[in-house]
């Protein structure tokens, strides 16, 4: 039976497997590294035959440790088998500055490969000299303590572990409150030694909502110690005593921020459009980039409003981060301008309140001239688009859609399966039961629901005025319109169109 199992695996991928394709990636354990800490720097080969060069320092660094470990996985997706080989360099070094690490050449299967430089910033350690005085200590730190409403503070829980002290556990911790504060935890812990201890650093971005006086509350953490004086038969540790841990706590002033300043902090624009000349009813895409030192987690820029004109704006991309004991923060946004005769796109101000200065800084999108071709041929509308038209506007991912699998028409039957397929798809449903290698599946989503059928359709809406009508009819039924009727049948025939164009 194992035999036959085995050919029936073999044959099945002699006809389907198909091998990733070779690629390269470097990464690092992480980008920013207390000083005298190490870091790992793991090179990733993705296919069957991988060759490093030979790697003694980097970037003036020399490399203390080396590792290289290979890993197979099989996936079925949709049918499809795919067999990929890793390879993986894993080099340790200990950096005492900023450094860059450069590209690396690696030969994967006869051909030159590319990794990407990376940088890395290295810190000194922020906690305060008193976690040396005690074997466990839990210390609150904030970078600031005076502030204007909107204005973000960073702040630190320092976890620290002398290292002749044995843990039976993870320390059971509670964070503060901070009541009063919008609160977001830096995901990236940072853990490093510092003298004879061991040191955990959990961080929290908190912008205040209202002026006031605050004290915040503290951390609290149970620790389990292993108790070294009570051992089983077999010289084991088994008797665990827990220790309960409270930090320190601290006022916060926060008082007003001017009353027509839009963000707080220190922050620059850019703003970027696809085009100024289109044809009636092609899109006409505009990016807006807000970057600085600052939060921008709870700021939105609104949509928008333009006569005779549909206006489609995605959900912001927001990211925060902590370089070097400052919050830097990214707000991407992207608007969809869709019409069929000229229009402009209007300036956007936004008023800035910079903290640290003392002053205002206006940050302005720039007014664009939009020139539509073909107005007159190019604006065919059906009465409810002219109904809708400039006034439909909701939240859509402006990036087209990946295609999906789709019902696919015939006019002529199906052919008898052949006698190899159906030996594959036997052979299959073995694999599926007995599981061989890594397998994972993963379906693809089904093309006919509305909201996909909406983000893969508006693209095309001046390719056909049925498809526009289409559109708009998905967007006001989307909006709360519960007497707009969709044809299921339309629909269908309209997704499997243009789902592989």
């Amino acid at each position: 039976m194992k035999k036959v199992l085995f050919i029936l695996f073999i044959f099945h991928f002699s006809l389907f497997t198909l091998l990733n394709a070779a690629s390269v990636e470097a990464v690092v354990s992480a980008h920013e590294v207390v000083q005298g800490n190490p870091v790992q720097l793991k090179i990733i080969a993705e296919g069957d035959n991988a060759e490093f060069p030979q790697i003694n320092e980097i970037d003036g660094v020399p490399v203390e440790g080396r590792s290289q470990t290979q890993h197979t996985s099989l996936q079925i997706i949709n049918g499809q088998s795919t067999i990929a080989h890793t390879t993986n360099l894993i080099l340790t070094f200990t950096p005492t500055k900023d450094m860059q690490i450069p590209s690396y050449t690696v030969k994967i299967d006869g051909k030159e490969y590319r990794t990407k430089p990376l940088k890395l910033k290295v810190t000194k350690s922020t906690a305060p000299k008193s976690v040396n005085d005690r074997a466990l200590a839990l210390i609150m730190k904030a970078d600031k303590r005076e502030v204007v409403v909107g204005e973000p503070i960073l702040v630190t829980v320092y976890f620290s572990v002398r290292n002749d002290i044995r843990l039976a556990d993870n320390p059971q911790y509670n964070r503060p409150a901070f009541k009063g504060f919008f609160v977001k935890e830096v995901q990236e812990e940072k853990r490093y030694l510092k003298g004879d201890h061991r040191i955990t650093e959990l961080r929290y971005i908190l912008v205040p909502q209202k002026e006031g006086h605050y004290v915040f509350e503290p951390a609290t953490a149970k620790v389990a110690l292993l108790d070294t004086s009570r051992r089983d038969i077999f010289g084991r540790y088994f008797a665990t005593t827990w220790q309960p841990l409270r930090s320190n706590t601290f006022d916060i002033e926060v008082k007003p921020a001017p009353q027509d300043a839009e963000l707080i902090g220190r922050f620059y624009i850019e703003s970027n459009i696809d085009t100024t000349r289109t044809k009636a009813n092609k899109p006409v895409n505009l990016t807006v980039t807000i970057k600085g030192d600052g939060s921008l987690e709870d700021f939105e820029l609104p949509t928008y409003e333009i006569d005779g004109v549909t206006v489609y704006g995605d959900d912001a991309e927001v990211t925060t981060e902590v370089i070097g004991g400052k919050l830097k923060s990214a707000y991407v946004k992207k608007f969809v301008f869709i019409a069929d005769s000229d229009f402009t796109i209007p300036e956007r101000s936004i008023r800035t309140y910079d903290p640290q200065t003392g002053k205002m800084q206006v940050l302005t999108v720039p007014t664009y001239r939009i020139e539509v071709e073909n107005k007159e041929s190019g604006a065919v509308k059906t009465a409810d688009s002219q109904a809708h038209n400039g006034e439909i506007q909701t939240d859509i991912e402006v990036a087209t859609p990946s295609p999906s699998d789709s019902l696919q028409k015939s006019e002529t039957p199906p052919a008898a399966p052949a006698w190899w397929m159906l030996l594959a798809a036997f052979a299959a449903g073995v694999l599926s039961m007995y599981g061989a290698g890594k397998i994972s599946w993963r379906p693809k989503a089904s093309p006919f629901k509305e909201e996909e059928a909406l983000k893969l359709l508006y693209g095309h809406m001046s390719d056909d005025p049925e498809v526009e009508a289409m559109v708009r009819k998905l967007y006001a039924k989307k909006n709360g319109q519960k007497d707009v009727m969709i044809d299921k049948k339309e629909l269908r025939a309209m997704v499997e169109k243009y789902s592989h164009t």
